[in-house]
């Protein structure tokens, strides 16, 4: 029995420092201020302008803070409705669109207005599948343009936060249909 767990203790250390090293990987993508409007499932650098990394354990240590300091969760993943990190406020598409003087900017404007009660300061904290995907980059700097000073890209997403032993919940609110 004490070899059981010294194993399942080894393999849970094991499987948080894969996911570190997976959200941490450098493909030896540049960052970019310019949206990314194709190949948005491919490898994305390792930072970003004007905003802030977001790893899996600075992320769970954030949400166990003071309510007010934590940062409100952003799920840009498109497609069908699925389960994300507990709290995301689904945002589909809000990483697609080609400017930031397109209608989806002046939407997500209006959107993180209400969210964070004009609060620029307010960490939010953007993030999609993994680290091969650009909707929440995009959807990062859609944010730091709009102004937000607070705003994070937690790149290592889902996958990360699963491979870390962290569990997913429905979404209780998006901005396709609002929750009544």
């Amino acid at each position: 029995m004490r070899l059981f767990r010294w194993l399942l203790l080894l393999g849970a250390i094991l499987a948080s420092i894969i996911a570190r090293a997976a959200e941490d990987e450098d493909f030896g993508v540049a960052p970019s201020v310019d949206l990314r409007v194709a190949a948005l499932s491919s490898p994305t650098p390792r930072e970003i302008p004007g905003a802030r990394i977001l790893r899996t354990e600075d992320l769970r240590l954030r949400l166990r803070g003071d309510l007010a300091r934590r940062p409100l969760l952003f799920d840009v993943l498109g497609g069908e409705p699925h389960d994300s990190l507990p709290g995301a406020i689904w945002l589909p598409g809000a990483g697609r669109g080609d400017s930031m003087g397109d209608d989806l900017q002046a939407r997500l404007s209006r959107l993180l207005q209400a969210a964070t009660h004009g609060d620029l300061n307010r960490p939010i904290a953007f993030f999609c599948q993994g680290v091969r995907c650009w909707l929440s980059y995009n959807a990062t700097l859609r944010a730091v343009a709009l102004g937000y000073q607070g705003a994070y890209w937690y790149r290592g997403g889902i996958e990360a936060w699963l491979a870390a032993g962290g569990e997913l919940a429905p979404m209780r609110l998006t901005w396709r249909k609002p929750a009544p």
